[in-house]
């Protein structure tokens, strides 16, 4: 599983040219399942983007979680973040879960974010999305479940 995060001082994401979700200061997350992913992962990632300390305190040092600051999250379902680049310049995308797993961890992810207390607003998996954000720091975060640092 694997996710980038983006601290955002507001986004959101349209489809079609309607916006269908926002958000004020939090996060952006990125979400990519893939093959053999499980719940229990989803869990897992759910709880520490929840906990990460990546938002200012009073002296300007990360120090404050998206739970400890009132955020809210803006997740987006996003197959391409599993690209395989190793075979030329076009990437492959078979490191990606299917269609039918990545959207049911990609809603049990989501799921488990609200189940945390958080204020979580969605794009629509499968769709053409337009994603709109004013990158805070920047401050952007890479995570890949399967990595020991992850």
């Amino acid at each position: 599983m694997k996710a980038l995060l983006q601290r955002v001082s507001e986004a959101r994401v349209e489809v079609d040219g309607e916006a269908i979700g926002g958000i004020g200061r939090g996060l952006v997350i990125l979400f990519c399942a893939e093959p053999g992913d499980r719940e229990a992962e989803a869990e897992a990632l759910a709880r520490k983007i929840a906990k990460l300390r990546i938002f200012p305190d009073e002296a300007g040092k990360m120090n404050l979680s998206l739970t400890d600051v009132g955020g809210g999250a803006l997740a987006v379902s996003q197959f391409t973040l599993a690209a395989d680049l190793s075979r030329g310049n076009r990437p492959g995308f078979s490191g990606a879960a299917s269609p039918e797993l990545g959207e049911a961890l990609y809603r049990h992810f989501c799921s488990q974010l609200r189940h945390l207390g958080l204020a979580v607003e969605t794009g629509r998996f499968g769709a053409h999305m337009a994603v709109h954000l004013v990158n805070d720091g920047p401050v952007t975060i890479w995570i890949d479940s399967r990595a020991k640092s992850g």
